[in-house]
């Protein structure tokens, strides 16, 4: 929540509980009496075992100040481990209740420490951290309880853990971490789940497993891990540690774990079925095309008949044109081996924490199905979104080509790519390995096939707006506006606030609408601030009238000529004509009042509102530079009202005629330039009109 969210609630609700102290003029409360607030009150905008372990890793972060990040992430990933090698929780305070505070918590390390030494005699996964630091961790103990008892269980509190690496501190463990879309559709293009339900054993590997953040996503999507074995290798010790303990702690058995430190994965333990890694990031000015295509062929030497790898590299070695003869010969060597099963070009920002760098995946299968021999499917998604439908389109296609080839007996063709023979990419020595052309279904779609049809329908839309703007121009004449300069005295001032005190206007309130209410086939219009400002088309969302009866009993519909405001994130002035639409906070409304002495009419007001002199806001300020109430005006007279009213309906007039013209012109543009685009649509003789 947001500071003033909070005073608001401090305000309202005497039994918010009470600070502390105060730190630099800040108010200190206690987390966990303010916790059990916002549970008790449902105020808290999460669930409580998210508020609770936000509490606990809250006390974490507060310990900066005693430990180093690592030392934080290291020593509570090991007392997470030890509580589940051990199977008994880590803080007995009963057991030390006794005792002052300095002298408990060393009892309660060096119980601790014992307890680490019969368990992990190897030290393959507590006994070093624990050693490595002194009693003062003991209240790293308790926190890690607090962990456990909001996740349920150690392997939620270490992800959770991990999730904040950030907070800690620990950016350099971050900077490999994908964005969660990027993990999900890796893991539907491994199709582990489906594998390990038909009853499959598998072997995961990564040969650059980092913190293990791809393993364990993997992991994280199935429940079978009894048939897992998992191999991973990194040359970081700290990093094979952190992933091996997270292994530990996701269900995978000590005797089915084989974590390596070293820049090699050596198959001592078992072939691996299915290869996922991130090819370790190097920055531009370093990196050598040459590098990451080695990486890749080390990679693919791992591949045993029937094994899939996926592999997240770098753009401008996987995909992008080459230049170096030398790694465009490995390159093609690797597509000349038969085991590239797709090529795909991914949207830029998946990596957070570079969203400069352009990534590529590459996924590898040795021995494909006949029907995909000698032939590569290439996927351009670089300028989609990672939309659950376009993972679900695109790991489809992937799948389908990995168990099936080329379909020819219903004609399933690939959404975002081509099959390209190796052949032609071999013959385009070093070219990119992009689609050489839309994808077949895009063509064929009805959408294309339907151009040319909807491109004469829009023609015709132009057609009928040109002959009625022409009509309308010899009926009326040219537009005049018939304006003269104003001769004597300026008009008087007031503002809106006299306006609305002498009720020549009355404001009325907008209102709090769910953004889970509002749907596109509502029966109401919805008018908030990005339909205000013309950030959003009006009409865009709309709520049905029975829920708006049932959920909302205090909502009053607007009347026609209503003018709507709102001044968040700027000044905004709509004038609602037809009426009866649902005004959403922020937003407010006005109403002129039209038996009053001196009246107005709603787009005199609604100009000259938009027109107020210090309406903007500095880009630094919380709050508008004045109340809308302040808004300075000029009093014109009954019959310069109508007349100014009557020149805004001509203009609005005009807009819509040149409108309705310059809507059909784009469309028909627009569907034209498609189709040439792709080559569905090829141009004819240019058509002339003679008109004389």
């Amino acid at each position: 929540m947001k500071r003033p969210v909070v005073s608001t609630w401090r305000r309202r609700h005497p039994d918010f509980p009470a600070a502390l102290s105060e730190n630099s003029g800040r108010p200190l409360f206690d987390g966990t009496q303010v916790t059990d607030w916002l549970i008790a009150s449902g105020l808290g905008n999460a669930t409580p075992s998210e508020l609770r372990s936000e509490l606990a890793l809250f006390g974490i972060v507060a310990l900066r100040d005693r430990f180093t990040p690592w030392q934080l992430v290291e020593t509570l990933g090991s007392l997470l481990c030890l509580r589940q090698l051990d199977g008994r929780t880590l803080a007995d305070d009963d057991a030390h209740a006794s005792l002052p505070d300095t002298e408990a918590d060393e009892a309660l390390w060096s119980a601790l420490l014992r307890r680490a030494e019969r368990i992990d005699v190897e030290d393959d996964f507590v006994l070093r951290e624990l050693r490595s630091i002194d009693a003062t961790a003991a209240p790293l103990a308790r926190l890690a309880e607090d962990l456990i008892e909001s996740a349920y269980d150690e392997r939620g509190a270490y992800e959770w853990l991990l999730a904040a690496r950030s907070r800690l501190g620990l950016d350099s463990l971050a900077a490999d971490a994908v964005a969660p879309e990027l993990r999900s559709l890796l893991t539907q293009l491994t199709d582990l789940r489906v594998r390990l339900e038909q009853g499959e054993s598998l072997t995961l590997a990564d040969p650059h497993a980092r913190a293990g953040d791809l393993l364990a996503a993997l992991l994280d999507n199935t429940e079978n891990r009894d048939r897992v074995t998992v191999l991973a290798a990194d040359p970081d010790d700290r990093l094979t540690r952190i992933t091996r303990r997270r292994l530990l702690l996701a269900g995978i058995g000590e005797l089915d774990l084989d974590v390596q430190t070293g820049p090699d994965l050596e198959e001592r333990f078992a072939d691996p079925d299915l290869v996922v890694t991130q090819l370790p990031y190097r920055p531009g000015e370093d990196r050598s095309v040459l590098a990451a295509l080695t990486e890749l062929e080390r990679v693919a030497y791992l591949l045993r008949p029937g094994c899939t790898a996926l592999v997240l590299g770098p753009a401008d070695a996987l995909v992008d044109e080459l230049k170096s003869t030398e790694a465009a010969q490995l390159r093609s060597a690797l597509l000349r081996e038969n085991i590239v099963e797709s090529v795909i070009a991914l949207p830029g920002g998946v990596l957070p924490f570079r969203p400069g760098y352009r990534p590529a995946l590459w996924t590898l299968t040795r021995g494909p199905v006949p029907a995909a021999e000698g032939k590569v499917l290439l996927a351009d998604i670089s300028s989609e979104q990672l939309t659950p439908g376009v993972r679900m389109r695109l790991a489809e296609d992937v799948l389908l080509w990995r168990a099936e080839g080329l379909r020819t007996l219903d004609g399933h063709d690939p959404r975002y790519g081509r099959v390209v023979p190796v052949a032609d990419l071999d013959r385009a020595f070093g070219g990119p390995l992009t689609p050489p052309a839309p994808p077949a279904s895009a063509i064929w779609s009805d959408k294309v096939t339907e151009r040319p049809a909807l491109i004469a329908e829009a023609e015709a839309r132009l057609e009928r707006a040109t002959a009625d703007t022409r009509a309308y121009e010899d009926q009326r004449g040219p537009y005049r506006g018939a304006v003269l300069r104003r001769v004597g005295r300026l008009p008087g001032r007031t503002t809106l606030g006299k306006l609305i005190a002498g009720r020549r206007v009355t404001r009325l309130p907008g209102h709090r609408i769910d953004d889970k209410h509002l749907t596109r086939d509502g029966h109401h219009t919805v008018l908030g601030s990005e339909e205000i400002t013309g950030d959003r088309p009006v009409g865009d969302r709309r709520i049905d009238r029975l829920l708006l009866a049932t959920a909302y009993e205090r909502v009053t519909l607007t009347e026609p000529g209503d003018v709507v405001y709102t001044l968040a994130p700027r000044l905004g002035v709509y004038v609602d004509h037809d009426g009866f639409s649902v005004v959403a906070f922020p937003a407010r409304v006005l109403r002129v009042n039209a038996g009053a002495a001196r009246p107005l009419t709603p787009r005199v007001l609604a100009a000259l509102l938009g027109a107020a002199r210090g309406t903007a806001r500095s880009p630094s300020a919380v709050r508008p530079a004045r109340r809308i109430g302040d808004y300075q005006l000029p009093d014109l007279d009954p019959d310069e009202v109508l007349r100014f009213d009557a020149l805004l309906a001509e203009t609005e007039r005009r807009e819509r005629l040149l409108r309705a013209q310059s809507d059909a012109l784009a469309e028909a543009r627009r569907l034209t330039v498609a189709g040439l685009a792709d080559g569905t649509l090829a141009p004819g003789e240019p058509r002339t009109t003679d008109r004389t």
